[in-house]
């Protein structure tokens, strides 16, 4: 009952929200694009209203690490998975629901009453998961977008830390980033990590970090990252879908294991670049960003691009449009997450190729957030 209060408060300010709203890759995905080193002409935005800093969650205990800044909020959504375990009980509610409403149609006909027509609505979608109640599913991948401000060796081998702590048996190696990064002529050019395994709390996960140093031959970074490298953080729940949601993704991490004790035998060099890629750079499969919205991070490998608007409807529109856009011969699916204070719209389209376009919208107190995602088919 309390959760339905809070969620139920949480949609009358997000309701107010939109009503204010009356008055979305570039060379990493093969496409052959090239990223243009040409300098913006516009003055960088203030972003600082869209920044969280270290000691941020993420969940299962990791967190942003010393020397990171995540850029936007943390976007969270329900996997194909998830949904896929709590649709036949939503299809059943729907179904009942659906008679129901006939039945009462039925009798309103036959008692000479018309039925009401239904008023046009600006509010967001309700939870799609709605009917189930109190029980609806809670996501169960978060993904952390970071611009890397510190040094990056400290930063990446923190982040590997916290994986370590976080899935015991992963076993990961803190004093060597050879181990997960990429390099040329002893100069990183990228890194990832895929670790899954058990939790202290007996809960299955899988967490993916990937980091994009920019590109090493035009010394340019990708538009947002202000010449730093960054970093996706994927944290996702791969056990049982409906055992996962037993239990909670919270909880602080025990034994993390200092770096400053463990000096990095790697001998890599992280390469400054000289500027940002210009905002029209084509990103995220060919999508540039519309002059709707202010662009706050982007990164080519693995491709992905997170942004604010003004107005809520322009957040929502590029989600939708990027992927529809990406849709050609698959269909697109939609999935709304009322949260304690913010709604997260996913949008999400896999191809006949394999191909994976996500996009999620967020509308909060705080801002309205788009993060659009784009994984290309694996041979």
């Amino acid at each position: 009952m309390a959760r339905t209060f809070r969620l139920a408060v949480s949609a009358v300010a997000l309701i107010a929200l939109a009503a204010c709203d009356s008055t979305a890759s570039s060379g990493g995905d093969g496409d052959g694009t090239t990223p243009t080193a040409t300098a913006s002409t516009t003055a960088a935005p203030n972003l600082s209203d869209h920044e969280s800093g270290p000691e941020s969650p993420i969940g299962y205990g990791l967190y942003v690490p010393q020397g990171a800044t995540q850029l936007g909020p943390l976007f969270r959504y329900r996997s194909s998975r998830l949904i896929a375990a709590y649709r036949p009980e939503l299809q059943a509610l729907e179904a009942q629901r659906a008679a129901e409403a006939a039945e009462k149609v039925a009798e309103d006909e036959a008692n000479g009453t018309p039925s009401p027509t239904p008023t046009p609505t600006t509010r967001p979608s309700p939870d799609s998961f709605k009917l189930i109640g109190d029980d609806a599913p809670r996501p169960d991948t978060s993904i952390s977008l970071m611009r890397i401000d510190g040094d990056p060796t400290d930063v990446v081998r923190r982040m590997l830390a916290q994986i370590d702590a976080a899935i015991p048996d992963a076993n990961l190696v803190l004093d060597d980033l050879s181990q997960y990064c990429t390099s040329q002529d002893r100069r990183v050019t990228g890194c990832q990590v895929v670790a899954r395994g058990m939790t202290e709390g007996e809960r299955e996960i899988r967490v993916t970090m990937s980091v994009d140093a920019g590109d090493l031959a035009t010394r340019t970074a990708s538009p947002g990252s202000m010449t730093r490298p960054v970093m996706q953080l994927t944290a996702e729940y791969v056990g049982d879908p409906r055992a996962g949601q037993l239990g909670r993704d919270t909880g602080k991490l025990e034994d993390v294991t200092d770096i400053d004790d463990l000096p990095d035998r790697s001998g890599l060099i992280w390469p400054q670049m000289d500027l940002d890629a210009d905002t029209s750079t084509p990103l995220v499969n060919g999508w540039t960003a519309p002059e709707s919205a202010t662009l706050l991070l982007s990164g080519y490998r693995p491709a992905f691009v997170a942004m604010t608007t003004e107005r809520a409807v322009d957040a929502d529109q590029i989600a939708e449009q990027y992927a529809v856009a990406n849709s050609r011969k698959g269909t697109v699916t939609k999935d709304v997450v009322e949260d304690l204070n913010s709604v997260s719209t996913m949008y999400a389209v896999r191809t006949k190729d394999g191909s994976i376009a996500r996009s999620v919208y967020i509308l909060s107190a705080r801002g309205n957030y788009t993060a659009l995602f784009y994984t290309p088919a694996t041979n």
